[in-house]
């Protein structure tokens, strides 16, 4: 089956715009799983949300958010609160720069993903961005917003199409003195 886009936008280098859909360039639909049963029954094993000092199971209605402040200390953070911190997605794939391959950590890399252009009129714009990197021999950096999260994708000429590979932020990354 062919996949859904993840995601539709735009893509920007400078003054050039066009529609682009972000398609999964993996998948784990091959990937084998396994459940977990109870040996006597053969019935499949359920996990309850339950309250850690009571043990009683609680109902997803009184399922909130928290963060935590330190060992025994939470601060109850509501839908409304998130939503009115959430970042904001202009849909767009914004290019900031260029750099070599070479210069990208293998450990920044996250996920690949297939970006095509959406509908037929962004095709000329789509490929003259994706000439323009290829021509560069170069990595265009840009920023996306995928669920409310704003990421780094690294785009490089692929076929007809661009691959982006999401990267991580330098401060996900551990210090290897560590």
């Amino acid at each position: 089956m062919a996949p859904r886009a993840n995601w539709k936008g735009f893509l920007r280098l400078s003054l050039v715009t066009c529609p682009v859909a972000l398609y999964p360039a993996t998948s784990e639909s091959e990937k084998i799983s396994f459940n977990q049963l109870n040996r006597q029954t053969g019935h499949r094993i359920k996990y309850l949300k339950v309250d850690a000092d009571t043990g009683d199971e609680v109902p997803n209605e009184d399922i909130v958010k928290g963060y935590k402040v330190d060992t025994d200390t939470f601060i109850e953070v509501t839908k409304e609160e998130l939503e009115n911190v959430a970042l904001e997605s202009t849909r767009t794939i914004e290019i900031d720069e260029f750099v070599d391959r070479s210069d990208i950590d293998p450990r920044y890399l996250i996920r690949p993903y297939y970006l095509r252009p959406d509908g037929k009129v962004g095709h000329d714009a789509f490929a003259v961005i994706r000439e323009t990197i290829r021509e560069m021999d170069k990595v265009a950096i840009g920023r996306v917003v995928l669920t409310n999260r704003e990421h780094i994708v690294a785009l490089e000429p692929l076929d007809k199409g661009l691959m982006g590979t999401l990267l991580r932020y330098p401060y996900e990354v551990r210090d290897p003195a560590e």
